[in-house]
């Protein structure tokens, strides 16, 4: 079991930050702020064999040519829930959550359109934390349609 007693409230808080910084990210549109938080991490997504390895315009370009914008957003609210923080030896931690989707697009009604799971690694380098690695999985999906350019699930 990693030891805790260096993994203050401050590295949580700032680890808390980062993961609920992609979705706010994600849903303004920001999608190269988005690609940027992946900087210096590999980044799995499921049904894609190759994980984006230290590539944040890849992540960018991924999400662009995904995800359907409406006046520069996509209408979505992502929302992490079950957020769990474990420090995973010195400058290291880890964590999961579970991101349920809503998505209000013109012609559909205000609807959940997608849940899921992040698993994430991060790093301390220097005073900052950073992803180093991040797996994204879905499990129940509602209707996609207006999110996204092609077919998931």
């Amino acid at each position: 079991m990693p030891r805790a007693d260096d993994f203050s409230i401050a590295d949580y808080l700032a680890i808390q930050a980062l993961v609920h910084s992609y979705p706010r990210r994600l849903d303004s549109g920001d999608l190269q702020g988005l690609g940027a938080l992946f900087a210096h991490a590999t980044v799995h997504f499921e049904g894609r064999d190759d994980p984006v390895v230290n590539d944040p315009a890849e992540v960018t370009r991924m999400f662009a040519d995904f995800v359907r914008l409406y006046d520069g957003v996509p209408r979505t609210r992502h929302m992490i829930c079950n957020l769990i923080v474990e420090p995973d030896g010195p400058g290291a931690a880890v964590a999961t959550s579970a991101v349920f989707v809503l998505q209000d697009a013109p012609g559909v009604p205000l609807q959940p359109i997608i849940t899921g799971d992040y698993r994430d690694r991060f790093e301390k380098v220097g005073d900052t934390w950073r992803f180093a690695e991040r797996f994204i999985t879905n499990d129940l999906f509602g209707n996609l349609s207006a999110h996204g350019r092609y077919a998931i699930g």
